[in-house]
């Protein structure tokens, strides 16, 4: 599962990500993963539970954005394909099911 977050401070290693996740969610659950952006919404940090230990990995855009909620404090639950596509800087709010594009 994938869940986005609110902005995050990309100065913020792991312990601090995750205490943000334990704050907004309670706890970091195994084979999860929360995604955080920055507030020009070009860099993103993932943080991932994956049963044993938690790890955090960066990614920044050279041009463009990723396509972030608008309301920063909120929280979405994303599916795999929607992930692939945010994680690349696709419009990943347009996928359906089976990649099935849905909003124009």
């Amino acid at each position: 599962m994938w869940l986005a977050v609110e902005p995050l401070d990309m100065r913020a290693g792991t312990e601090a990500a995750l205490a943000r996740v334990v704050n907004v969610f309670g706890a970091a659950r195994p084979h999860h993963a929360y995604l955080f952006a920055n507030r020009r919404a070009n860099r993103m940090k993932v943080l991932v539970h994956d049963g044993i230990g938690v790890w955090l990995a960066a990614r920044r855009l050279n041009a463009g954005k990723f396509v972030w909620p608008k309301d920063a404090g909120t929280t979405l639950t994303l599916t795999r394909l929607q992930f692939d596509a945010l994680a690349l800087g696709l419009p990943w709010q347009r996928l359906g099911e089976a990649g099935v594009i849905t909003v124009l």
